[in-house]
């Protein structure tokens, strides 16, 4: 049903960004350049954030693994291979088990509580979470990441990606 664009096809707004960037998933979602534009700004927006690295991508991964996106899952594991500490999250982030990491786990936990409750978390889980290291602003971020990364898994699952 959706057209994997390329330069030549892709509305005019998409094809700055296809031509930067010529993943799969890019060319099905160039379709809609408001799509495309909003996902890639959210997620810069989430990268600049105060979480680190790893941090980021516990949040991404529990998502992706969650919405069912197998294309996240595989970038994303790629993603965790390359960031100090990232290649033994992968087995239990990729079937959705408990990590060994106490901190990392609270952040996954709540991550998943964010979008269990539609961001009304019981006052205990936030302290919990604040608890593990994590701050009120890096809480927010955690919802950013959430946004953005909703926005893409049910896009690409949309598109087949």
């Amino acid at each position: 049903m959706f057209i994997q664009h390329t330069l030549e096809t892709a509305p005019a707004a998409s094809r700055p960004i296809l031509a930067r960037n010529n993943h799969k998933a890019v060319g099905l979602l160039a379709e809609s350049p408001e799509m495309l534009t909003g996902f890639l700004q959210a997620s810069d927006l989430f990268e600049s954030s105060t979480l680190d690295p790893l941090s980021r991508e516990v949040v991404v991964m529990t998502i992706a693994v969650r919405n069912g996106c197998q294309v996240c899952v595989a970038m994303h594991t790629g993603r965790l291979r390359q960031i100090e500490g990232g290649p033994e999250l992968i087995p239990a982030l990729r079937t959705g088990d408990s990590l060994a990491d106490p901190r990392r786990e609270a952040l996954r936990q709540f991550t998943l509580r964010v979008v269990e409750t539609a961001g009304e978390v019981p006052e205990e889980e936030i302290a919990e979470f604040t608890r593990a290291g994590y701050t009120n602003r890096n809480a927010l971020e955690v919802v950013l990441g959430i946004g953005a990364y909703t926005m893409s898994t049910l896009a690409n699952r949309l598109v087949r990606a």
